[in-house]
Protein backbone atom coordinates (compact mmCIF):
# COMPACT_ATOMS: atom_id res chain seq x y z
CA UNK A 1 0.00 0.00 0.00
CA UNK A 2 2.85 2.39 0.66
CA UNK A 3 3.66 2.44 -3.30
CA UNK A 4 0.44 4.27 -4.04
CA UNK A 5 -0.22 7.68 -5.09
CA UNK A 6 0.07 11.03 -2.74
CA UNK A 7 -3.19 12.04 -4.06
CA UNK A 8 -5.89 11.40 -2.02
CA UNK A 9 -8.68 9.68 -4.08
CA UNK A 10 -11.96 11.21 -4.17
CA UNK A 11 -13.92 8.89 -1.65
CA UNK A 12 -11.71 10.80 0.62
CA UNK A 13 -13.71 13.65 0.16
CA UNK A 14 -17.20 12.40 0.81
CA UNK A 15 -16.02 10.66 3.95
CA UNK A 16 -15.17 14.09 5.04
CA UNK A 17 -19.06 14.78 4.39
CA UNK A 18 -20.48 11.80 5.94
CA UNK A 19 -18.26 12.75 9.21
CA UNK A 20 -18.82 16.12 9.37
CA UNK A 21 -23.06 15.14 8.85
CA UNK A 22 -22.97 12.40 11.25
CA UNK A 23 -21.80 14.20 14.18
CA UNK A 24 -23.82 17.47 13.38
CA UNK A 25 -26.93 15.27 13.54
CA UNK A 26 -25.91 13.98 16.55
CA UNK A 27 -25.27 17.17 18.57
CA UNK A 28 -28.24 18.51 18.14
CA UNK A 29 -29.86 16.32 20.31
CA UNK A 30 -27.47 14.67 22.57
CA UNK A 31 -27.01 17.65 24.82
CA UNK A 32 -30.93 18.14 25.00
CA UNK A 33 -31.39 14.88 26.47
CA UNK A 34 -30.87 15.54 30.30
CA UNK A 35 -33.44 18.73 29.82
CA UNK A 36 -36.09 16.30 27.91
CA UNK A 37 -35.77 13.76 30.42
CA UNK A 38 -36.46 16.16 33.32
CA UNK A 39 -39.43 17.31 31.22
CA UNK A 40 -40.78 14.14 30.77
CA UNK A 41 -40.97 14.09 34.92
CA UNK A 42 -37.06 12.04 35.44
CA UNK A 43 -34.61 13.27 37.99
CA UNK A 44 -30.87 13.62 37.40
CA UNK A 45 -30.20 10.49 38.43
CA UNK A 46 -32.52 8.32 35.34
CA UNK A 47 -30.88 11.20 33.23
CA UNK A 48 -27.61 9.49 34.18
CA UNK A 49 -28.65 6.15 34.00
CA UNK A 50 -29.54 6.80 30.36
CA UNK A 51 -25.93 7.83 29.62
CA UNK A 52 -24.81 4.68 31.59
CA UNK A 53 -26.88 2.51 29.45
CA UNK A 54 -25.76 4.07 26.01
CA UNK A 55 -22.20 3.80 27.28
CA UNK A 56 -22.18 0.28 28.37
CA UNK A 57 -23.99 -0.63 25.15
CA UNK A 58 -20.71 1.13 23.65
CA UNK A 59 -18.14 -1.04 25.62
CA UNK A 60 -19.68 -4.13 24.34
CA UNK A 61 -20.32 -3.49 20.98
CA UNK A 62 -17.39 -1.00 19.06
CA UNK A 63 -15.21 -4.01 19.07
CA UNK A 64 -17.94 -6.90 17.40
CA UNK A 65 -19.02 -4.38 14.88
CA UNK A 66 -15.77 -3.23 14.12
CA UNK A 67 -15.08 -6.98 13.65
CA UNK A 68 -18.21 -7.19 11.57
CA UNK A 69 -16.48 -4.77 9.15
CA UNK A 70 -13.59 -6.65 8.64
CA UNK A 71 -15.65 -9.42 7.80
CA UNK A 72 -18.35 -8.50 5.48
CA UNK A 73 -17.31 -5.24 4.10
CA UNK A 74 -17.16 -1.69 5.85
CA UNK A 75 -19.47 -0.33 3.05
CA UNK A 76 -22.06 -2.99 3.99
CA UNK A 77 -22.13 -2.19 7.59
CA UNK A 78 -21.77 1.88 7.52
CA UNK A 79 -25.19 1.66 5.63
CA UNK A 80 -26.23 -0.27 7.82
CA UNK A 81 -25.47 1.61 11.18
CA UNK A 82 -26.26 4.89 9.48
CA UNK A 83 -29.78 3.26 8.49
CA UNK A 84 -30.33 1.97 12.47
CA UNK A 85 -29.13 4.97 14.19
CA UNK A 86 -31.45 7.06 11.80
CA UNK A 87 -34.08 4.85 13.20
CA UNK A 88 -33.41 5.28 16.76
CA UNK A 89 -33.42 8.65 16.64
CA UNK A 90 -36.66 8.46 15.06
CA UNK A 91 -38.05 6.74 17.40
CA UNK A 92 -36.55 9.34 20.32
CA UNK A 93 -38.59 11.86 18.34
CA UNK A 94 -42.11 10.14 19.64
CA UNK A 95 -40.83 8.90 23.23
CA UNK A 96 -43.02 10.00 25.36
CA UNK A 97 -42.11 8.33 28.20
CA UNK A 98 -38.97 7.43 29.91
CA UNK A 99 -39.04 3.81 29.07
CA UNK A 100 -39.50 4.63 25.50
CA UNK A 101 -36.85 6.95 25.28
CA UNK A 102 -34.45 4.24 26.83
CA UNK A 103 -35.53 1.82 24.14
CA UNK A 104 -34.55 4.66 21.58
CA UNK A 105 -31.54 4.82 22.83
CA UNK A 106 -30.42 1.01 22.79
CA UNK A 107 -30.35 0.91 19.32
CA UNK A 108 -28.04 3.76 18.83
CA UNK A 109 -25.79 2.12 21.69
CA UNK A 110 -25.36 -0.97 20.02
CA UNK A 111 -24.91 0.63 16.60
CA UNK A 112 -23.91 4.09 16.37
CA UNK A 113 -20.05 3.37 15.48
CA UNK A 114 -20.48 5.30 12.07
CA UNK A 115 -17.38 7.37 12.94
CA UNK A 116 -14.91 4.16 13.73
CA UNK A 117 -16.09 2.81 10.71
CA UNK A 118 -15.49 5.68 8.78
CA UNK A 119 -11.93 5.56 9.95
CA UNK A 120 -11.29 2.54 9.21
CA UNK A 121 -12.76 2.87 5.86
CA UNK A 122 -10.23 5.78 5.33
CA UNK A 123 -7.53 3.72 6.39
CA UNK A 124 -8.21 0.87 3.56
CA UNK A 125 -8.75 3.99 1.18
CA UNK A 126 -5.17 5.57 1.95
CA UNK A 127 -1.59 4.68 2.40
CA UNK A 128 0.43 4.79 5.62
CA UNK A 129 2.40 7.81 4.96
CA UNK A 130 -0.88 9.96 4.32
CA UNK A 131 -2.73 8.37 7.64
CA UNK A 132 -2.05 10.80 9.92
CA UNK A 133 -3.30 13.88 7.63
CA UNK A 134 -6.21 12.41 6.37
CA UNK A 135 -7.44 11.32 9.78
CA UNK A 136 -6.77 14.50 11.10
CA UNK A 137 -9.01 16.32 8.56
CA UNK A 138 -11.60 13.63 8.86
CA UNK A 139 -11.83 14.31 12.89
CA UNK A 140 -11.86 18.19 11.70
CA UNK A 141 -14.51 18.07 9.57
CA UNK A 142 -15.89 16.02 12.54
CA UNK A 143 -15.28 18.85 15.11
CA UNK A 144 -16.93 21.21 13.00
CA UNK A 145 -20.44 19.38 12.77
CA UNK A 146 -20.22 19.17 16.18
CA UNK A 147 -19.48 22.94 16.51
CA UNK A 148 -22.53 23.81 14.62
CA UNK A 149 -24.74 21.56 15.39
CA UNK A 150 -25.85 22.66 19.18
CA UNK A 151 -26.29 26.43 17.51
CA UNK A 152 -28.90 25.42 15.62
CA UNK A 153 -30.68 23.15 18.14
CA UNK A 154 -30.73 26.15 20.46
CA UNK A 155 -32.75 27.87 18.11
CA UNK A 156 -35.50 24.52 17.28
CA UNK A 157 -35.46 23.50 21.41
CA UNK A 158 -37.45 26.89 22.01
CA UNK A 159 -40.22 26.29 19.27
CA UNK A 160 -43.28 24.05 20.60
CA UNK A 161 -41.81 20.42 20.79
CA UNK A 162 -38.77 21.82 19.76
CA UNK A 163 -37.55 18.80 20.88
CA UNK A 164 -38.98 16.09 18.89
CA UNK A 165 -38.54 18.23 16.33
CA UNK A 166 -35.03 18.20 16.46
CA UNK A 167 -34.70 14.12 16.75
CA UNK A 168 -36.94 13.80 13.44
CA UNK A 169 -33.99 16.59 11.87
CA UNK A 170 -31.58 14.24 13.02
CA UNK A 171 -33.10 11.13 11.89
CA UNK A 172 -33.69 12.58 8.61
CA UNK A 173 -29.90 13.53 8.38
CA UNK A 174 -28.46 10.15 8.94
CA UNK A 175 -30.93 8.58 6.85
CA UNK A 176 -29.44 11.37 4.03
CA UNK A 177 -25.67 9.99 5.11
CA UNK A 178 -26.89 6.84 4.66
CA UNK A 179 -27.71 7.99 0.87
CA UNK A 180 -24.60 9.70 0.59
CA UNK A 181 -22.49 6.41 1.17
CA UNK A 182 -24.97 4.32 -1.09
CA UNK A 183 -23.60 6.69 -4.16
CA UNK A 184 -20.11 6.81 -3.00
CA UNK A 185 -18.10 6.71 -6.33
CA UNK A 186 -15.73 3.92 -5.16
CA UNK A 187 -16.77 1.57 -8.29
CA UNK A 188 -15.36 4.30 -10.41
CA UNK A 189 -12.27 5.33 -8.49
CA UNK A 190 -11.58 1.54 -8.05
CA UNK A 191 -12.61 0.17 -11.19
CA UNK A 192 -8.90 -1.13 -12.93
CA UNK A 193 -9.59 -1.89 -17.22
CA UNK A 194 -8.17 -5.47 -17.71
CA UNK A 195 -5.97 -3.91 -20.83
CA UNK A 196 -4.60 -1.60 -18.03
CA UNK A 197 -3.68 -4.86 -16.08
CA UNK A 198 -1.38 -6.38 -18.74
CA UNK A 199 0.12 -3.44 -20.37
CA UNK A 200 4.34 -4.17 -20.13
CA UNK A 201 4.81 -0.07 -21.03
CA UNK A 202 3.05 0.63 -17.15
CA UNK A 203 4.98 2.85 -15.62
CA UNK A 204 5.74 1.95 -11.69
CA UNK A 205 3.54 4.35 -10.24
CA UNK A 206 0.70 3.31 -11.90
CA UNK A 207 1.53 -0.59 -11.10
CA UNK A 208 1.59 0.25 -7.28
CA UNK A 209 -1.78 2.24 -7.62
CA UNK A 210 -3.22 -0.50 -9.29
CA UNK A 211 -2.15 -3.42 -7.05
CA UNK A 212 -3.36 -1.04 -4.56
CA UNK A 213 -6.81 -0.77 -5.73
CA UNK A 214 -6.97 -4.26 -5.84
CA UNK A 215 -5.70 -5.21 -2.23
CA UNK A 216 -8.42 -2.62 -1.15
CA UNK A 217 -11.38 -3.33 -3.06
CA UNK A 218 -12.63 -6.53 -0.99
CA UNK A 219 -12.31 -4.61 2.04
CA UNK A 220 -14.52 -1.58 1.69
CA UNK A 221 -17.54 -2.96 -1.03
CA UNK A 222 -19.99 -5.57 -0.45
CA UNK A 223 -18.56 -9.00 -0.27
CA UNK A 224 -20.27 -10.05 -4.19
CA UNK A 225 -17.71 -9.75 -6.90
CA UNK A 226 -14.01 -10.39 -6.75
CA UNK A 227 -11.45 -9.24 -9.10
CA UNK A 228 -8.10 -10.86 -9.85
CA UNK A 229 -5.76 -9.93 -13.27
CA UNK A 230 -8.93 -8.31 -14.75
CA UNK A 231 -11.06 -11.42 -14.21
CA UNK A 232 -14.03 -10.90 -12.27
CA UNK A 233 -15.81 -13.78 -10.71
CA UNK A 234 -18.93 -14.06 -8.40
CA UNK A 235 -17.87 -14.18 -4.61
CA UNK A 236 -20.70 -16.19 -2.41
CA UNK A 237 -21.71 -14.59 0.72
CA UNK A 238 -20.52 -16.43 4.14
CA UNK A 239 -23.91 -17.99 6.39
CA UNK A 240 -23.93 -15.86 9.45
CA UNK A 241 -22.19 -18.46 11.28
CA UNK A 242 -19.49 -18.44 9.31
CA UNK A 243 -19.49 -14.34 9.66
CA UNK A 244 -19.74 -14.93 13.45
CA UNK A 245 -16.83 -17.33 13.91
CA UNK A 246 -14.72 -15.00 12.04
CA UNK A 247 -15.69 -11.87 14.35
CA UNK A 248 -14.97 -14.30 17.13
CA UNK A 249 -11.34 -15.14 15.73
CA UNK A 250 -10.36 -11.48 15.16
CA UNK A 251 -11.50 -10.75 18.93
CA UNK A 252 -9.60 -13.50 19.91
CA UNK A 253 -6.49 -12.48 17.94
CA UNK A 254 -6.88 -9.08 19.57
CA UNK A 255 -7.06 -10.39 23.60
CA UNK A 256 -3.74 -12.38 22.52
CA UNK A 257 -1.73 -9.27 20.70
CA UNK A 258 0.73 -7.41 22.07
CA UNK A 259 -1.35 -4.33 21.59
CA UNK A 260 -2.16 -3.59 25.26
CA UNK A 261 0.38 -1.54 26.34
CA UNK A 262 -1.16 1.18 23.44
CA UNK A 263 -4.87 0.49 25.21
CA UNK A 264 -3.58 1.52 28.23
CA UNK A 265 -1.88 4.73 26.56
CA UNK A 266 -5.36 5.26 25.09
CA UNK A 267 -7.51 4.49 28.39
CA UNK A 268 -4.94 6.46 30.70
CA UNK A 269 -5.12 9.72 28.23
CA UNK A 270 -8.76 9.34 27.75
CA UNK A 271 -9.78 9.28 31.28
CA UNK A 272 -7.17 11.92 32.17
CA UNK A 273 -9.26 14.37 29.47
CA UNK A 274 -12.85 13.53 30.62
CA UNK A 275 -11.61 14.14 33.90
CA UNK A 276 -10.57 17.66 32.78
CA UNK A 277 -14.20 18.21 31.13
CA UNK A 278 -15.67 16.77 33.72
CA UNK A 279 -16.53 19.83 35.67
CA UNK A 280 -15.28 22.48 33.95
CA UNK A 281 -18.67 24.93 33.78
CA UNK A 282 -18.76 24.40 37.66
CA UNK A 283 -15.27 24.75 37.78
CA UNK A 284 -14.63 27.75 35.83
CA UNK A 285 -17.74 29.42 37.17
CA UNK A 286 -16.84 28.85 40.79
CA UNK A 287 -13.29 29.62 40.82
CA UNK A 288 -13.36 33.11 38.48
CA UNK A 289 -17.52 34.00 39.04
CA UNK A 290 -17.96 34.55 35.38
CA UNK A 291 -21.24 34.07 33.39
CA UNK A 292 -22.38 30.69 31.89
CA UNK A 293 -22.38 32.14 28.36
CA UNK A 294 -18.75 33.35 28.86
CA UNK A 295 -17.98 29.45 29.57
CA UNK A 296 -19.84 28.69 26.54
CA UNK A 297 -17.49 30.73 24.27
CA UNK A 298 -15.04 29.01 26.22
CA UNK A 299 -16.06 25.36 25.28
CA UNK A 300 -16.60 26.31 21.48
CA UNK A 301 -13.68 28.19 21.58
CA UNK A 302 -11.97 25.02 22.77
CA UNK A 303 -13.79 22.74 19.81
CA UNK A 304 -12.55 25.76 17.21
CA UNK A 305 -8.79 25.00 18.55
CA UNK A 306 -9.32 21.20 18.01
CA UNK A 307 -11.25 21.45 14.36
CA UNK A 308 -8.21 23.35 12.96
CA UNK A 309 -5.75 21.04 15.07
CA UNK A 310 -7.20 18.11 12.81
CA UNK A 311 -6.30 20.29 9.54
CA UNK A 312 -2.47 21.12 10.23
CA UNK A 313 -1.89 17.31 11.46
CA UNK A 314 -0.59 16.06 8.38
CA UNK A 315 2.01 18.89 8.61
CA UNK A 316 2.87 18.15 12.58
CA UNK A 317 3.41 14.56 11.36
CA UNK A 318 5.66 15.33 8.81
CA UNK A 319 7.41 17.89 10.93
CA UNK A 320 8.36 15.30 13.17
CA UNK A 321 9.09 12.84 10.30
CA UNK A 322 6.27 10.47 10.80
CA UNK A 323 7.58 9.71 14.39
CA UNK A 324 3.92 8.94 15.57
CA UNK A 325 5.22 8.00 19.17
CA UNK A 326 7.54 10.61 19.93
CA UNK A 327 5.00 13.04 18.54
CA UNK A 328 2.00 11.27 20.91
CA UNK A 329 4.82 11.65 23.47
CA UNK A 330 5.12 14.98 23.49
CA UNK A 331 1.53 16.06 22.92
CA UNK A 332 0.82 13.81 26.12
CA UNK A 333 3.58 16.39 27.93
CA UNK A 334 1.77 18.99 26.95
CA UNK A 335 -1.56 17.63 27.48
CA UNK A 336 0.09 17.19 31.26
CA UNK A 337 1.51 20.52 31.61
CA UNK A 338 -1.65 22.57 30.76
CA UNK A 339 -3.74 20.27 32.95
CA UNK A 340 -1.81 21.52 35.91
CA UNK A 341 -1.73 24.68 35.31
CA UNK A 342 -5.23 25.21 34.74
CA UNK A 343 -5.55 23.15 38.16
CA UNK A 344 -3.58 25.94 39.79
CA UNK A 345 -4.57 28.69 37.67
CA UNK A 346 -5.41 32.45 39.28
CA UNK A 347 -7.00 33.78 36.15
CA UNK A 348 -9.35 33.54 33.89
CA UNK A 349 -6.90 34.27 30.80
CA UNK A 350 -4.43 31.41 32.32
CA UNK A 351 -7.79 29.20 30.93
CA UNK A 352 -8.18 30.38 27.77
CA UNK A 353 -3.97 29.41 27.20
CA UNK A 354 -4.70 26.07 28.97
CA UNK A 355 -7.83 26.17 26.36
CA UNK A 356 -6.06 26.57 23.57
CA UNK A 357 -3.16 24.34 24.39
CA UNK A 358 -5.17 21.15 25.19
CA UNK A 359 -7.56 21.95 22.02
CA UNK A 360 -4.80 21.17 19.74
CA UNK A 361 -2.11 18.53 22.29
CA UNK A 362 -5.24 16.46 22.76
CA UNK A 363 -6.41 16.52 19.35
CA UNK A 364 -2.76 15.15 17.95
CA UNK A 365 -3.16 12.89 20.56
CA UNK A 366 -6.00 11.19 19.63
CA UNK A 367 -4.88 11.24 16.01
CA UNK A 368 -1.61 9.48 17.43
CA UNK A 369 -3.04 6.86 19.09
CA UNK A 370 -5.07 5.64 16.41
CA UNK A 371 -2.64 5.75 14.19
CA UNK A 372 -0.07 3.47 16.48
CA UNK A 373 -2.78 0.83 16.86
CA UNK A 374 -3.51 0.79 12.93
CA UNK A 375 0.10 0.74 12.65
CA UNK A 376 1.07 -2.37 14.88
CA UNK A 377 -2.28 -4.37 14.08
CA UNK A 378 -2.57 -6.55 10.74
CA UNK A 379 -4.57 -4.52 7.91
CA UNK A 380 -7.35 -7.13 7.41
CA UNK A 381 -8.06 -6.51 11.54
CA UNK A 382 -8.50 -2.40 11.27
CA UNK A 383 -12.17 -2.44 12.06
CA UNK A 384 -11.23 -4.63 15.30
CA UNK A 385 -8.50 -2.29 16.18
CA UNK A 386 -10.66 0.88 16.00
CA UNK A 387 -13.35 -0.96 17.67
CA UNK A 388 -11.52 -2.14 20.47
CA UNK A 389 -10.27 1.47 20.72
CA UNK A 390 -13.71 3.04 21.37
CA UNK A 391 -14.53 -0.02 23.69
CA UNK A 392 -11.25 1.47 25.97
CA UNK A 393 -12.79 5.03 25.84
CA UNK A 394 -15.95 4.11 26.59
CA UNK A 395 -14.55 2.75 29.95
CA UNK A 396 -13.03 5.49 30.14
CA UNK A 397 -15.85 7.45 30.06
CA UNK A 398 -17.93 4.99 32.49
CA UNK A 399 -14.93 5.69 35.19
CA UNK A 400 -14.48 9.24 34.67
CA UNK A 401 -17.83 10.73 36.22
CA UNK A 402 -17.68 8.65 39.66
CA UNK A 403 -13.90 9.40 39.83
CA UNK A 404 -14.61 12.83 39.18
CA UNK A 405 -17.45 12.95 41.76
CA UNK A 406 -15.15 11.48 44.47
CA UNK A 407 -12.41 13.76 44.53
CA UNK A 408 -14.64 17.08 44.08
CA UNK A 409 -15.56 16.23 47.38
CA UNK A 410 -12.28 17.05 48.39
CA UNK A 411 -11.47 20.23 45.96
CA UNK A 412 -13.07 22.03 42.86
CA UNK A 413 -9.38 21.20 41.04
CA UNK A 414 -9.68 17.77 42.12
CA UNK A 415 -10.66 16.20 38.79
CA UNK A 416 -7.79 18.36 36.05
CA UNK A 417 -5.56 17.55 38.84
CA UNK A 418 -6.36 13.53 38.89
CA UNK A 419 -6.05 13.87 35.14
CA UNK A 420 -2.94 15.49 34.89
CA UNK A 421 -1.20 12.49 37.15
CA UNK A 422 -3.08 9.73 34.81
CA UNK A 423 -1.60 11.84 31.87
CA UNK A 424 2.20 12.01 33.51
CA UNK A 425 1.33 7.69 34.33
CA UNK A 426 0.65 7.49 30.31
CA UNK A 427 3.56 9.69 29.68
CA UNK A 428 6.01 7.36 31.64
CA UNK A 429 4.62 4.22 29.67
CA UNK A 430 5.27 5.77 26.50
CA UNK A 431 8.87 6.26 27.68
CA UNK A 432 8.91 2.97 28.58
CA UNK A 433 7.52 1.92 25.06
CA UNK A 434 9.84 4.10 23.27
CA UNK A 435 13.21 2.69 24.85
CA UNK A 436 12.11 -0.77 23.92
CA UNK A 437 11.39 0.17 19.88
CA UNK A 438 14.44 2.25 20.09
CA UNK A 439 16.23 -1.45 21.27
CA UNK A 440 14.73 -3.38 18.56
CA UNK A 441 15.61 -0.51 16.35
CA UNK A 442 19.41 -0.49 17.18
CA UNK A 443 19.15 -4.66 16.96
CA UNK A 444 17.88 -4.68 13.65
CA UNK A 445 20.71 -2.11 12.28
CA UNK A 446 22.99 -4.42 13.68
CA UNK A 447 21.56 -7.41 12.17
CA UNK A 448 22.22 -5.92 8.91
Amino acid sequence: MGCAGSSSPPLVLYLYLVGFLDLFAVSMVVPLLSRHIKHLGGSSTVAGLVGSVYGLLQLFSSTVIGSWSDVVGRRSILLVTLILSGFSYGLLGISRSIPLLIMARIPTGIFKHTQSISKALLSDLIPEHERPQVMGRFSAASSVGFILGPVLSGYLVELDGGFYTTSFICCFIFFINAGVVWWLPYKKWLYVPTKELHLREMNYEIKCTTLWKEEIRNRITDPLVTATNGVVRPKTSNPLWNQCMSVGQKIKGLVCSNLWDVFLVRFLMALANLLYYSNFVLAVEERFSVTPRLIGYLISYGGIIGALSGFIAGSVTRLYNNKILLLLLHSSILTCCMMAMYSVATSIQVVVLCSTVLGFSTTIGRMCITDMELSRGGRQTRGTLIGAGQSVTAVARILAPLLSGIVQEFSVCGPPRLGAALALLAIFVMTSLHSKLNKITEAKVKLH
